[in-house]
């Protein structure tokens, strides 16, 4: 008894040094040569309760490991395995997706336990106890009777257990788990899989998986204390493919066991290598003060002013921008991409998870801004990634291709790098691969014949989304348009823009809607805008996740074109009124359509530029208004304050940029359309050493209207600031009023 008080002060009082920074676990020491430690700015918790779909797990900026708590593993709603609600852990997963709508990754789930075995291991959880941070999580399993904490390299996943010293250390090591669609599935994913105990401290093997997409993973497991007996358990289900075992370690007089995690894409070999450069004597706080110094480098990318409510919902935004794309490549450049083979990286990296669908809006130019050494690698990794699979990716997952959402939007990103003058790839390689994309059948959701026929995509030949993928497309081929013109290929260029042209045969000016039509050239009859379409799920339609009300407005490359479709200024303006005002409710519901002022839905991407088209209507009031209801209401520092999954930094960008006055609606165009800025002062810190600071005068609760701007003294009267304006560096001031 006496041993077990002890070992719950020690609980308590390691949880302190770790929350206050006392001791090893230093929170507040070193942190870029004394200046402001920003992760304390971070709340991992945003976004983990509701439709977020954040996790709160231990992260190293662009890493391939992130090591953290599982509380579900199967369905729509732990598709990071982690919600904030839950009572219990089921144990801790190496790695994960962030504010996705699918699921995937958890993959080799640790649970340690003191004590006797028990037949459910997943264990109750007191919150008071749970710590996350940039780089760390702790937390203390009460039914398990262990203080569990992680933190990670960029390859290698760091545990620590405190256990009970009067009692057994335990630990099950579940190389069957990872997260999937459904309970059914968690027979089914794991295709093979293989594990080698290769001495008393070392575990060896692979797993060659399928959830989202198939892909294998090597994996090596180093414990600092020996195994003294391991148990194979008995299968839940004859269609399991790997084991789980119960291990039983030897603390001698030591309560704590350390356990180290690498992984690979190419081999038992590539793991061990990346364990050996990351992780061979290096210890726990060594590796976390690393990756909190690393995390602080990021952060201090960007410096604002503010209440402490502004600087945690800006830098956690600015956080979930950069725990992914993440580097799939070992320590020595190798990886494996789409053709199932070990390549070597010419740039040393591999990135991937790049959610392009999503991040093409707003997260990839914000890279641009503040992480443009990590361009050129992207870029070209897309290339490599091309060559490989006979297109640009479209949602690449652990180097390999997931073909989920439409279009094909590496292409706006790569276009975008070469419009702002990124030099680090071959532009006539890219240009290659770029028309490869958009004129060739190498994918499943091309259809380039039918495309090029009929000038959209007829809902008769297409039987789901059709509508959406017109007007996707149309802004690819734009980009596509506009580099060829820029390399002097003129025929390219205007078979590229005509296309960009396509959305128009989809407008319906009875309805005032981008409305499906069958090869025929006919409407689709009856049609209800307010129908919701989800390819995905049972749902189906003409749309992508939302519905003609929402996807009228998705003409990215031309909103002045699509303004006279809709009969003018003052005609959009009605349209767009209706589009925000509407008390009518959809027909269907989704998941993923959350966020609703009428029928802007700002929980999915297709809204995000919308509010930002009243300034082309000579409205910039209306924009200022709904840019501060959106991130007031829509951004808040809780566990359910994100208002949709947060799309591998998408969503997170959109506030970035939004705060600071100013959001790429064309993301090519080099432009940022003016809303109104949130924040008193932010400065940019560039790349370039340079910096550009955005201040609002009389910023306040009533004060969210701009009066007048003015970029280095000057009065600036154009609707947006451009690229080159910022990365030049200098001063934009809003002047804000509360009058209209």
């Amino acid at each position: 008894m006496r041993k077990t008080l002890l070992f719950s002060l020690l609980v308590l009082l390691t949880l302190y040094i770790t929350i206050t920074g006392i001791g090893c676990t230093s929170q507040n020491s070193d942190v870029m040569n004394g200046d402001e430690d920003l992760t304390k700015y971070v709340n991992p918790f945003i976004g983990t309760a509701f439709t977020g779909h954040t996790f709160p797990g231990a992260t190293y900026p662009l890493g391939f490991m992130q090591p953290g708590p599982e509380t579900g593993n199967f369905s729509w709603d732990y598709c990071s395995g982690y919600f904030y609600d839950d009572e219990k852990i089921n144990g801790f997963s190496q790695n994960r997706l962030n504010g996705t709508g699918i699921v995937d990754f958890g993959d080799l789930l640790l649970q340690p336990f003191s004590g006797e075995k028990r037949e459910d291991l997943s264990s109750t959880f007191n919150k008071s106890t749970e710590v996350a941070t940039p780089g760390f999580y702790s937390v203390v399993l009460t039914d398990n009777d262990v203080k569990v904490e992680v933190t990670t390299a960029p390859h290698v996943a760091f545990h620590r257990y405190t256990f009970n010293a009067d009692k057994t250390a335990g630990l099950l090591a579940d190389f069957q788990s990872g997260l999937v669609w459904s309970k059914d599935r968690i027979s089914t994913h794991v295709l093979e899989n293989v594990v080698n105990f290769e001495s008393d401290y070392i575990i060896t093997g692979y797993t060659r998986r399928r959830e989202w997409t198939e892909r294998t993973y090597y994996f090596v497991i180093e414990f600092d204390k020996p195994i003294v007996s391991k148990e194979l358990l008995e299968q839940r289900d004859p269609r399991e493919k790997a084991p789980r075992y119960i291990l039983n370690f030897d603390l001698g007089n030591d309560s704590v066991l350390n356990t180290k995690v690498a992984m690979s894409t190419t081999g038992i070999e590539g793991a061990k290598s990346n364990l050996a450069a990351e992780g061979k004597e290096r210890s726990f706080d060594d590796v976390y003060k690393d990756a909190k110094k690393e995390w602080n480098r990021y952060l201090s990318k960007v410096s604002i002013e503010g209440t402490d409510e502004d600087k945690t919902n800006f830098y956690t935004a600015l956080y979930h921008l950069y725990i992914q794309p993440n580097n799939i490549a070992d320590v020595d450049g190798k990886y494996v991409g789409p053709n199932g083979k070990i390549s070597q990286s010419p740039t040393g990296k591999f990135y991937s998870t790049l959610s392009q669908w999503d991040t093409f809006r707003a997260a990839f130019p914000m890279y641009t801004i503040l992480s443009p050494e990590i361009i050129n690698d992207l870029v070209n990794n897309m290339l490599e990634f091309s060559e490989q699979k006979g297109h640009l990716p479209i949602w690449a997952l652990m180097g390999q291709e997931t073909f989920t959402m439409i279009g094909n939007h590496s292409i706006p990103m790569v276009v975008d790098a070469y419009l702002k003058g990124f030099e680090g790839f071959d532009a006539e390689r890219a240009y290659s691969e770029i028309k490869k994309s958009l004129t060739e059948g190498k994918h499943k959701n091309a259809g380039w014949e039918e495309y090029d026929k009929y000038g959209y995509y007829p809902y008769d030949l297409f039987k789901v989304e059709s509508v959406s993928r017109t007007l996707e497309s149309g802004f690819d081929d734009y980009c596509a348009a506009i580099m060829a013109k820029k390399l002097g290929k003129t025929e390219d260029y205007e078979f590229f823009m005509n296309r960009s042209g396509f959305y128009k045969n989809h407008y319906d000016n009875e309805t005032k809607s981008m409305r499906p039509k069958d090869s025929k050239g006919e409407w689709l009859t009856p049609f209800d805008p307010y129908r919701l379409a989800h390819a995905d799920s049972n749902i189906g339609g003409h749309y992508t996740e939302g519905n003609a009300l929402q996807y009228t407005w998705h003409v990215l490359q031309d909103i002045p074109g699509l303004i006279e479709l809709l009969g003018g200024k003052e005609e959009a303006g009605k349209v767009l009124d209706f589009l925000f005002t509407t008390e009518q409710e959809s027909t269907g519901t989704l998941s993923d359509v959350t966020g609703l002022i009428g029928q802007y839905a700002h929980g999915n991407e297709p809204s995000h530029h919308i509010a930002y088209i009243y300034m082309y209507l000579d409205r910039p009031e209306d924009t200022q208004r709904l840019i501060r209801q959106i991130c007031k209401n829509f951004y808040q520092n809780k566990p359910d304050g994100l208002i949709g999954n947060d799309d591998c930094g998408q969503m997170s960008a959109w506030y970035m940029f939004s705060a600071m006055g100013f959001y790429p609606v064309n993301p090519v165009s080099g432009e940022l359309v003016f809303g109104a800025p949130q924040l008193p002062k932010t400065t940019l810190n560039l790349d370039n050493g340079k910096t550009f600071t955005i201040e609002a005068i009389n910023l306040s609760e009533e004060n969210m209207y701009i009066e007048k701007i003015e970029l280095n003294g000057s009065i600036y009267t154009e609707k947006f600031i451009t690229y080159d304006d910022i990365m030049n560096g200098g001063e934009l001031t809003f002047y804000m009023t509360s009058n209209q």
